[in-house]
């Protein structure tokens, strides 16, 4: 439905906010999607704008005024979508609003993203299969995004998450990737020396988004943040060279086009523009000092003199500041030393033991004492007035510096999209390099990318085969077989294949899903006020509205939340709907009844997980090995769902059966669950019975489960 794609597309994008109409919000009168919304994102700040606002005539307008012109084709795509460009609107109307900024005109790169073109995995199952956030805990890397994540760039990483939760169902683009990925593996100096340039580039999306706004109001902050952001893009059109540099060689289809790309004469303009201004050796560094030195000293000297004499009184201040406190360490015989922060500016920081102090404190000028193992820090009432002058001395260079900033960046707008592309190609090689250094780092020759990871010892490796005439596989097994941990195992690999990663795997072959469903776990949800039955019944009937043919379907037990009865009635209606369409599925039970299936659906297979029984070497006790291994056909195993149970308290099945036949064969009068007992054993029976001597087709016999009385 559009509504759970609505709100499977807000899952993958993660907001820290979301904007909606005050006429669906209103109390008493809020609107079906806004209820969903606010029921699914309860951590997520909630804002109103006013319904005026979601004009898609303004939002056209605005696309048509920020679009920078190469980008210029979205008009065609979105004219006619007038929920999408009144959306835009209120956004870019609030961004306004909230930012205090408005962007430059013709410096964005507009993009229509529908999810036509990439498959879907509901919230649901992207939390059962814990693509990118591990169950028992969010902060463990146990997750497909922790094991395929080897990102240099904060850009890199999000790309990647994206399309985990994302998959591509474009078969050319997948083989694209993948022959990158074969080259990257192949040739070790383009490996590394890819990941060497990549590494150096910080995140260039938000660099970008920060550097085409034009602030309405200028603060000292506002002056720091440009000035800070000139130099990012100084640094990251640096790369540029050396990253071609190590593309040069390349010979798959992508990477010669990226190579291409960068030979934009663009980039050399920006960076001819800037080096006019900018000092040659300012670059980023890390560490809050020596990058506040960087922003200082950013413009040539001789292009503004007021900057070049606010800039010799504030090295004359630094200066004054590192002499007071030598002359403080000579007084007092103490090893004091000048350190800096951006909360406290300059101060006093010191090694020594309490015992070493006269009478175990510092001297009384001393202030704002702190202590942290044997690390002082402190400062004095002379060195407070010179970091306020200091200060003084900083927001005059920085205003000074802010002015020549903007209007170099104002020369440079017009050339700025070049660096979109930028900004796609660094996240892409970034993407691809790491799935290839993943490759490098595990033996692919072993089944499960999670699993193989966190087990102590070698997994057990096991086939999966499933065609359009063999596309639904019924598996069995007793608990802590395997079935689960080899449901998600296929459910990853295909994700992984789809996003042009390797696979585990020494042999694969894929066809491509269009929409990846699952259907795991046992757990109510308390916050729903929904039951353990309830949410199977939700999670079954959302695959069965929404699955086609091109689907994976992954079913972990069904009808564990109810009856007996009624599990294997609702399992087996399940499957003869499922059994209609070409999807591929794979359905885990402990009803042994539905492997019956397959004698009336040529397209069924039984699969179960091994056991063996082993006796102790006294020979009076038996218990049970687990070989995790996949083999044909149905399970035998007795005492099924409880084998490593005491045998004490085990009883055989067809025991229970016959004890209770006996009692209702010797008693006139039956009790209600003794009723419900027979009644559960002569519909499992009659299920066999009908599975076995049908030969014309499914029959309706057991749709009396749902329409008796």
């Amino acid at each position: 439905s559009l509504a759970s794609t609505v709100i499977t597309k807000l899952k993958i994008l993660t907001p820290l906010e979301i904007i909606m109409s005050n006429t669906a919000c209103d109390a008493g009168n809020t609107t079906k999607l806004f209820s969903l919304i606010t029921e699914h994102f309860k951590n997520v700040t909630f804002t109103t704008v006013q319904r005026k606002y979601f004009n898609e005539t303004k939002g056209l307008e605005y696309i048509e005024q920020l679009c920078a012109s190469e980008f210029s084709t979205i008009f065609m795509e979105v004219q006619s979508k007038y929920y999408c460009l009144a959306a835009a609107a209120a956004l870019l109307k609030y961004v306004e609003f909230i930012q205090n900024a408005v962007y430059a005109p013709k410096s964005l790169k507009v993009r229509f993203q529908g999810s036509e073109k990439t498959a879907m995995i509901d919230s649901s199952s992207a939390q059962n299969l814990e693509l990118v956030i591990n169950n028992r805990d969010s902060r463990n890397g146990h997750t497909l995004l922790g094991v395929l994540n080897y990102t240099k760039t904060p850009g890199g990483s999000r790309r990647l998450r994206s399309n985990i939760l994302e998959p591509l169902v474009d078969a050319e683009t997948i083989n694209t990737r993948l022959d990158c990925v074969q080259e990257l593996l192949q040739d070790e100096e383009l490996f590394f020396g890819l990941q060497a340039v990549i590494s150096k580039f910080l995140d260039t999306e938000q660099l970008l988004s920060v550097l085409v706004q034009i602030p309405k109001q200028d603060t000292v902050k506002t002056a720091e943040s440009k000035i800070t952001n000139l130099i990012y893009l100084k640094h990251t059109l640096e790369l540029v060279e050396p990253l071609k540099a190590a593309l040069r060689s390349c010979s798959t289809q992508l990477l010669k086009a990226y190579y291409n790309s960068l030979e934009d004469t663009r980039f050399g303009i920006i960076l001819e523009k800037i080096t006019t201004v900018i000092n040659d050796d300012t670059r980023y560094t890390k560490g809050c000092l020596s990058m506040r030195t960087q922003k200082c000293y950013a413009v040539k000297p001789n292009i503004n003199e007021f900057l070049d004499i606010a800039r010799r009184t504030y090295t004359e201040i630094v200066d004054d500041i590192a002499g007071m406190i030598t002359q403080l360490a000579e007084k007092y015989s103490l090893p004091m030393k000048t350190s800096f922060s951006s909360a406290r500016g300059f101060f006093i920081q010191m090694n020594a033991d309490c015992s070493t102090l006269p009478n175990g404190q510092l001297p009384s000028e001393f202030t704002k004492i702190t202590k942290m193992k044997n690390t002082y820090s402190f400062t004095s009432a002379d060195l407070i007035k010179m970091n306020e002058r200091c200060q003084e001395s900083l927001r005059e260079i920085y205003h000074m510096t802010y002015l020549i900033a903007c209007k170099l960046l104002n020369e440079i707008y017009e050339h700025i999209h070049c660096l979109y592309k930028l900004s796609d190609i660094v996240s892409m090689l970034d993407m691809l390099l790491s799935f290839a250094h993943a490759c490098t780092l595990s033996d692919y020759g072993k089944w499960h990318p999670i699993l193989e990871k966190i087990a102590m010892e070698k997994p057990v490796s096991n086939n999966t085969y499933l065609t359009e005439g063999n596309n639904f596989v019924i598996i069995t097994g007793p608990n802590m077989s395997g079935k689960s941990t080899y449901l998600k195992q296929i459910a990853l690999c295909q994700i992984m294949a789809q996003i042009g990663s390797y696979v585990p795997a020494e042999y694969c072959s894929f066809r491509i899903a269009e929409q990846i469903f699952t259907r795991i776990g046992m757990d109510d949800d308390i916050e729903t006020n929904a039951s353990t039955f309830m949410k199977e019944m939700k999670e079954i009937t959302y695959i069965i509205q929404n699955a086609n043919d091109k689907s994976l379907i992954i079913i972990d037990e069904l009808g564990r939340g109810t009856s007996a009865e009624e599990g294997i009635g609702i399992c087996y209606a399940a499957c003869e709907y499922l059994l209609n369409l070409k999807a591929f599925t794979l359905f885990a039970t402990h009803f042994l009844e539905l492997c019956h299936i397959d004698a009336l659906y040529p397209n069924v297979e039984n699969y179960h997980f091994e056991v063996q029984h082993v006796r102790s070497s006294a020979g009076n006790k038996e218990k049970i090995a687990y070989t995790y291994t996949l083999s044909k056909g149905y399970t035998e195993e007795k005492n099924y769902e409880v084998s490593s149970l005491p045998s004490s308290i085990i009883l055989d099945a067809k025991e229970i059966t016959n004890h209770i036949a006996k009692q209702i064969l010797h008693r006139q009068k039956s009790t209600p669950e003794m009723m419900k007992q027979r009644a559960a054993y002569q519909l499992a029976m009659r299920l066999v019975q009908t599975a076995r001597n049908s030969s014309t087709g499914p029959q309706d016999s057991l749709r009396c489960i749902f329409e008796r009385p």
